[in-house]
């Protein structure tokens, strides 16, 4: 989660691959490396390197580039062991990722410095040789359909989430805020705002399971719930049911209440294309098998209901994974939930959560199916400044990985994680630059982009 420079956009560079039988690897018969800046600050930068093996099954690389500046030094490198003398750098394979299938990808990454100039790499090899493989992107979605429209109904295709088409696709939204404190920032207008003029693939409706939410009237919170699915139906936008429990950390604690409510919803909504269903926020103070447990006992009620919806389960350490608790991605890897047809949360915030989260979604992305369900451009805390150079490095990298996510949040409290200024909500400008706040503005720029939906 840095700042980067607009050092190199992006560039796709074709590089060879090959597997290693020795000091002198012959090459594969093809692939492809696509290097990006995902930002630039004042001396350093960000940088991503994807590599595609197009040819034969590899084990064992190492990719080799050449710094075209003498002032351009690498500063931090993740997803592989990197090093580099004078201006060639290199980045060796680690243990988990050193295999790669015909068809697979790798994802690295490094900071970097520089002065004076910062033009892009030159002469990228993969073990010694270079290579001329292309990929060959599916055409884009047309422009006349919305989200759903184009989509259809979304499965998990190993690590990505896919279309109808079975094509990874990256949704880009807005989550609500607390629903009984915000009701009234969720009507026809702000709805039409969020669709047509921010041009959101999702909305995500966070229900409260505690303060003043959902066990205080269970009816009516699911009602709401059922009633804005319908609106983001209705305007080709998916809908994340988010059980949003915080407090206490441990969602077994809400069970019988997420059995109950996840029953009612799935059955209402099991034949709609837009629902995904988010069974709990950000467990904490929790183990990763007490959240596994809970899991493995909701999903099957939503399965006896809507067999097909995605189902995204909240990790260790408030959705990091368990960075928050000192622990890591391989605790979920090395002990998946027993289900089909799931992501795992991912939840940061930018102004507070930076390189080891980073590092971490950069490495479980190509071993998990992620769903960032919550972000925030300001610290932890939900207000503070915006970090405009970290939101920017990891909408960045979410993009790159092709990571989903909902940003916190299209409401207008008194708080800088807000989309709109206080006393927006009620009104019938959603849009202007006389309402949003600096974390409304960058998101609004960001999602409103084309989305490059496949269709084959």
């Amino acid at each position: 989660m840095k700042r980067f420079l607009a050092l190199l956009a992006t560039c796709a560079t074709v590089l060879g691959l090959t597997a290693l039988t020795g000091p002198q690897a012959a090459a594969a018969a093809g692939c492809r490396v696509d290097y990006t800046v995902a930002g630039q600050w004042q001396g350093g930068f960000q940088a991503g390197v994807r590599i595609t093996n197009l040819g034969a099954p590899v084990s064992g690389w190492t990719l080799g580039f050449t710094m075209p500046d003498a002032g351009q030094k690498i500063v931090q490198g993740w997803n592989a062991t990197w090093s580099q003398s004078g201006a060639t750098v290199t980045a060796a394979a680690v243990d988990w990722n050193r295999t790669l299938a015909t068809g697979a990808t790798v994802d690295l990454g490094f900071t970097g410095s520089f002065t004076g100039a910062n033009p892009r790499p030159t002469a990228f090899t993969l073990n010694g040789v270079a290579c001329t493989g292309s990929v060959e992107e599916p055409p884009p979605a047309p422009d006349d359909g919305t989200p759903v429209d184009v989509n259809g109904q979304l499965h998990v295709c190993g690590v990505n989430l896919c279309n109808q088409y079975d094509r990874p696709v990256q949704l880009r939204g807005m989550s609500t805020h607390g629903l009984q404190w915000f009701s009234r920032c969720y009507d026809t207008a702000s709805l039409d705002a969020l669709a047509q003029d921010w041009k959101s693939d999702l909305l995500r409706i966070a229900m409260y399971v505690q303060e003043d939410g959902y066990e205080t009237d269970p009816a009516g919170f699911t009602g709401r719930v059922n009633s804005l699915v319908d609106m983001a139906e209705a305007r080709g936008m998916y809908a994340v049911i988010d059980f949003h429990t915080l407090t206490p950390g441990d969602p077994n604690f809400n069970l019988d209440r997420a059995k109950t409510f996840f029953a009612s919803v799935a059955a209402r909504n099991a034949g709609k294309k837009n629902v995904i269903y988010e069974i709990a926020n950000e467990p904490n103070g929790v183990s990763w098998a007490a959240v596994k447990s809970y899991a493995e006992q909701v999903i099957p009620v939503i399965r006896a209901a809507d067999p097909d919806a995605v189902v995204i389960v909240g990790t260790r350490g408030w959705s990091s994974l368990g960075v928050s608790d000192g622990s890591n991605e391989n605790e979920v890897v090395d002990n998946p939930v027993n289900a089909t047809n799931i992501m795992y949360a991912f939840h940061f915030y930018a102004a507070s959560h930076k390189d080891a989260y980073r590092a971490t979604v950069s490495r479980a992305a190509s071993r998990l199916p992620l769903f960032v369900s919550e972000f925030g451009t300001v610290s932890a805390t939900g207000g503070g400044a915006v970090d405009r150079a970290s939101s920017t490095a990891w909408l960045d990298l979410l993009d790159q990985l092709k990571i989903s996510y909902a940003n916190w949040t299209y409401s207008d409290a008194d708080e800088g994680s807000a989309a709109f200024r206080p006393g927006t909500c009620g009104g019938t400008d959603y849009s202007g630059s006389g309402v949003l706040t600096e974390s409304g503005a960058l998101l609004k720029s960001r999602i409103s982009t084309p989305d490059t939906f496949p269709t084959r």
